[in-house]
């Protein structure tokens, strides 16, 4: 969605010069700085990317990370989303009033799930894969987060879920030094990311995935997609200590933190969950044509699974019901292991001071954000 109020916030990430719309071109914007001019693909979000591309890229920009169609349409948050768009909710409390940005918005799943709240929010990621309902009613902008399209002190509010782990150190530098810019004085940014360094209690979440690729080898689960997925980690925070180090060099402080080792978790969404949706798929590539090849029959079997299954979650109370059931068996991680320092955490990180930012075309070029 594009709005007159979009186009006020945001900057061209070249020269941050304000944008007009042009009335001689449909679906594209003007900076009048600089002049250059950025389309608006039809009509549903603006790339703003910068005309200075960086040489890595991510894998999120590959198709095949979204072969199974789970980014096309929004779901109520359930199981781990759940969980994330909760403790979202509990740390930062978006409210009527707030200007709050998504970095790294992915589908946009979470701008819609909190809509609600009555904040002004705005969604961008560098990859267009956005779902139907957030191009339809949230603003996007698709962006790279090392050069953010907006003015400094922009936002009072931010939130990133998944997507430090995608970084290079250089580029996690980078990426938090900008939202520190856009962030007002006294602004805070909600993370969910992880750390390499994990605690003794994390052997039981090793032992569910040793269980999950045992059951891989016999047929009765499919984790080719999520290996694809985890293929674009670089992980590049050490431990907490280091993750203190990198925030500070960015301008913020740990306002609070809370660590989620999903045991439960972990055997509900690699387990039970990936056993229902492989028999889905079975039964749909069951029903492909005869001449199909079984690269294309397995394609099309798991986005029908994935689709059949928002569907029955959209229509079913049941299904809802018995999905609600299980997230709030999740919380038990959080509630017996959220003290515990541990990889995976949620942290709300608050803006002390102006960040030095990175030398334009300079050593921070690393890994696109996810």
């Amino acid at each position: 969605m594009i709005s007159d109020r979009l186009i006020a916030l945001a900057r061209c990430p070249d020269c941050r010069g304000t944008l007009v719309r042009r009335v001689d071109v449909s679906n594209s914007v003007r900076c009048q700085a600089c002049g250059r001019t950025y389309q608006a693909p039809q009509g549903e979000f603006l790339d703003l990317r910068p005309a200075d591309q960086y040489a890595e890229q991510t894998k999120y920009l590959d198709e095949a990370l979204h072969a199974d169609a789970r980014h096309e349409r929004v779901s109520p948050p359930l199981l781990g989303s759940k969980i994330r768009n909760d403790m979202l909710r509990k740390f930062l409390r978006p409210r009527r009033g707030d200007l709050v940005v998504d970095l790294g918005c992915g589908s946009g799943r979470a701008l819609v799930w909190n809509r609600d709240l009555g904040a002004e929010s705005v969604g961008i990621d560098i990859s267009p894969f956005f779902s139907q309902d957030a191009r339809r009613d949230v603003p996007l902008l698709l962006g790279d987060l090392r050069r953010l399209p907006f003015a400094d002190g922009t936002f009072n509010k931010a939130w990133s879920l998944d997507v430090l782990e995608h970084l290079s150190p250089e580029a996690l530098g980078a990426m938090l030094a900008e939202a520190n810019r856009i962030l007002k004085p006294g602004g805070a940014l909600f993370i969910y990311t992880h750390v390499r360094k994990n605690a003794p209690i994390a052997a039981g979440l090793r032992g569910i995935n040793r269980l999950a690729r045992g059951l891989e080898r016999v047929g009765l689960i499919d984790m080719r997609q999520e290996r694809l997925r985890k293929s674009d980690h670089l992980n590049p925070l050490t431990d907490v200590p280091h993750l203190e180090r990198v925030v500070a060099a960015a301008g913020f402080r740990i306002g609070r933190i809370t660590f989620y080792t999903p045991l439960v978790g972990g055997f509900v969404e690699n387990i039970m969950m990936r056993v229902a949706e492989r028999a889905m798929a079975k039964r749909a590539a069951a029903r492909a044509p005869s001449d199909a090849s079984a690269e294309d029959t397995d394609a099309r079997a798991i986005k029908e699974a994935r689709t059949a299954a928002k569907a029955q979650i959209a229509r079913s109370p049941a299904t809802r019901g018995a999905l609600g059931a299980l997230s709030t068996a999740m919380k038990l991680d959080l509630l017996m292991f959220g003290r515990v320092t541990s990889g995976p955490f949620f942290a709300l990180l608050i803006k002390e001071r102006a960040a030095n930012r990175p030398p334009e075309g300079g050593s921070h070029r690393g890994s696109e954000q996810r």
